[in-house]
């Protein structure tokens, strides 16, 4: 929650302000730590790449560094996220609640936060027990003679971070506690109190149920599935919704509480001690860098002049500069978010329809997210355990295919559904660019492709090297346009912090779910039913592109790979699927929801992005929908013809 949300609901006052400003003055220092020693990954990385590379003298304990790093970062961070509201949820319902029943909304979060507060006090405990042990031992990573890592300062910052958590966490719940009193008390606005009754009588019967006794491992299981759903409809932060469910579902199927606190405490302090965690923020950085850059408009100005002759030719320009701009950020939010502010204002002069330009910078966002560098595809590599680069190089037919069809939809519109695109204007002659000057505007693009793919196509770089590669070499042409200073910087780390924060606690949050999971035995179950049923993997996929479908419409992306594929990856190895080939098909289907009601990320961002009354969500839904058909042809043609994502690995 934001300062200003907070003054606006009720925040503290008089001394408890004081209070309130001290806690929200360490948040900050803690959040510039974090996000300070992520951008020295990006320098240390890069330096151990040289020094490897050109004088084969490797920087010792870089890999370690960076491991135990990103956890202290990620928990470091953690406050000042859920200070700033940015952790990840779903707010269709909650949205909803805010106008027009606030007292269920501020009665929900009191419940919601005060819950996290709980549980990260089990995280606290224990986190504690490691942190005091690392010290009273001594313990350390590499090896004596070579170097040694002294890992007490590093799980002391994560203890620090996660008590900052618990406190940032009671604030809110304070915080919201006092605006429903003040609501319900002070103004007698009792509207959405029936709501909120309604929902603590939802929980209490739950818990009663799950409490009660009788159910079994695999039954416990699925009310704890249940409910993830529900209390994430309902706006309860993913991350903590995860927690929750998973935290009761383990100390239900062991019967001790202290197996759900070592799960808990387990999954903070290890699900993202590894080095490929690195690629997250260091990817996040570089896609930050480069749209500070205006890397997208020059672009998206090549493509418009390049293909200024073909009907629908904006359009199509549009899709051509996403997937330019896909091949060096790896993110379709941000890609719509800049693509709105450029393409947007563009193809409305030029005579197309709102409904159809805003449509087109939703629906081509989504290719930041299959053409590779892609942060989607690095987060199914880490829960799949595949090779990034394998899924990278897998990406490339996929991607280039979606960028294809959609760029002929656009066309085929164009000619055969005038009314819905418009009526463009031809370009002007007088803007032309020589072929020296579209080369001069895409060099940066092409800088940065060639030192990331190449670097890890020729096998110079792992995935997490080439992506400080790639941030660094995002610094240096930002410099070299002179689109840096201070302010810049700090704003890019600030974000890339939050972002990583937010990222990477959800992965905490999932680990302890597979661990739940597991041993509710709900896979192996699910693999014995589905062989039961003597389903073939053809009729398995197009079942689960339905379901993920139905799950894009109400989760973000994360989300959605974070649950699923938990249950889904064993399911498909038992009927004989490849990973990769899946990673690739959940991919595209995942990015469908963006485009879908209600949640519709992109088509938020496409809203957020563009001015007050320009264009209603409704028309961006509807300018959006064929670029959703063509993305089920396609994924239908990847389900049926997996040598299309196959054919390069």
């Amino acid at each position: 929650m934001s300062r200003t949300d907070g003054d606006a609901q009720g925040g503290p006052t008089g001394a408890l302000a004081g209070v309130d400003r001290v806690i929200g003055g360490v948040s900050s220092v803690f959040s510039g730590l974090a996000s300070t020693t992520i951008m020295a990954f990006m320098f240390v990385i890069a330096a151990d790449v040289l020094m490897r590379n050109l004088f084969s003298i490797p920087i010792n304990g870089v890999s370690d560094f960076v491991a135990f790093s990103i956890v202290a970062c990620v928990f470091v961070q953690l406050g000042s996220t859920i200070r700033s509201d940015r952790l990840i949820k779903a707010e269709f319902l909650m949205a909803g609640w805010e106008t027009s029943r606030p007292a269920l909304a501020h009665g929900a979060k009191v419940v919601f936060f005060a819950t996290a507060a709980g549980l990260l006090c089990f995280a606290v405990q224990w986190l504690f027990e490691d942190f005091h042990e690392a010290y009273q031992s001594g313990q350390f990573s590499g090896a004596r003679g070579a170097y040694q890592l002294v890992l007490w300062p590093f799980k002391l910052a994560v203890v620090a971070g996660a008590v900052l958590a618990v406190i940032e966490c009671m604030r809110v719940a304070i915080v919201q506690g006092a605006a429903f009193a003040r609501l319900v008390l002070a103004e007698g606005d009792r509207r959405g109190l029936w709501g909120l009754a309604l929902l603590l009588v939802l929980i209490a019967g739950f818990v009663l149920l799950m409490f009660g006794g009788g159910l079994s491992s695999v039954q416990i299981g699925v009310m704890a599935f249940v409910g993830l759903f529900v209390l994430v409809a309902c706006g309860m932060p993913v991350a903590i919704a995860l927690i929750a469910m998973s935290f009761i579902g383990i100390w239900l199927t062991r019967g001790n509480i202290n197996v759900a606190q070592n799960g808990l405490g387990i999954a903070a302090a290890g699900a993202i001690r590894s080095y490929e965690f690195g690629v997250v923020p260091l990817f996040v950085t570089m896609g930050l860098v480069l749209d500070r850059a205006d890397v997208g408009r020059d672009a998206f100005q090549v493509a418009v002049v390049a293909l200024r002759r073909l009907r629908g030719g904006l359009g199509v320009a549009t899709v051509a500069a996403n997937a330019i701009f896909a091949a060096i950020t790896g993110s379709s939010i941000a890609s719509a978010a800049v693509f709105s502010r450029v393409a947007v204002p563009a193809m409305d002069e030029a005579g197309y329809t709102r409904r159809f330009a805003a449509g087109v910078i939703a629906g081509s966002s989504v290719l930041g997210m299959l053409i590779p560098p892609s942060l989607l595809l690095i987060i199914y590599a880490l829960i799949a355990e595949v090779s990034v680069g394998s899924l990278f190089i897998a990406a490339i037919i996929p991607g280039l295919l979606l960028a294809v069809a959609f760029a002929v939809l656009n066309v085929v519109l164009a000619i055969w559904a005038p009314g819905f695109v418009g009526t463009p204007k031809a370009l002007p002659e007088t803007e032309r660019m020589s072929v020296r000057e579209m080369l001069g505007r895409l060099l940066p693009v092409i800088f940065i492709v060639t030192l990331v793919m190449g670097g890890i196509y020729g096998g110079f770089f792992s995935p997490t090297e080439a992506a400080a590669i790639g941030a660094l070499g995002a610094f240096i042409v930002a410099g070299a346009r002179r689109k840096l200073n201070w302010t810049v910087i700090k704003s890019i780390a600030l974000e890339t912090g939050y972002i990583t924060a937010s990222i990477l606690f959800l992965i905490v949050a999932a680990n302890l779910y597979a661990r739940m999971l597991t041993l509710s035995t709900i896979p192996m179950k699910a693999t014995g039913l589905l062989a039961s049923f003597d389903l073939s993997l053809i009729a398995f996929m197009l079942c689960y592109v339905v379901l993920v479908i139905l799950l894009g419409m109400i989760l973000d992306s994360v989300s959605i790979m974070l649950v699923i594929l938990p249950i889904a990856i064993p399911l498909v190895e038992a009927l004989g699927g490849d990973l990769i080939w899946f990673g690739i098909v959940s991919v595209i289907a995942i990015e469908i929801g963006l485009l879908t009601p209600p949640f519709g990320l992109s088509v938020f961002v496409v809203k957020g992005a563009l001015p007050e009354g320009f264009v209603t969500l409704g028309d961006i839904f509807k300018g959006a929908a064929p670029f959703v058909l063509v993305m089920l042809a396609v994924t239908l043609a990847l389900i049926f013809a997996p040598v299309l994502t196959l054919i390069l690995i």
